[in-house]
């Protein structure tokens, strides 16, 4: 999910975080692990957790906007 225009899901960071929980619990949840489904859980995990901090620091751009249209 790598675009250059704003993303306009309000919910995405929560969406995202909800995903990363769901993979957690599978994790806790397996008595006998299945190495290639675990890989794959891994790899998912590991995108959303890049696409959160992206997310996340535009966020904090915006942020910085608006203080800054603010301040001045």
């Amino acid at each position: 999910m790598k675009t250059t225009e704003k993303k306009s899901t309000k919910g995405e960071i929560t969406d995202m975080l909800k995903r990363l929980g769901a993979i957690v619990s599978w994790f806790e949840s397996q008595q006998e692990m299945d190495v290639e489904k675990a890989l794959e859980q891994v790899k998912e995990g590991v995108g959303l957790i890049k696409e959160s901090k992206e997310r996340l620091k535009e966020i904090e751009n915006e942020f910085k906007e608006i203080k800054k249209s603010i301040e001045e």
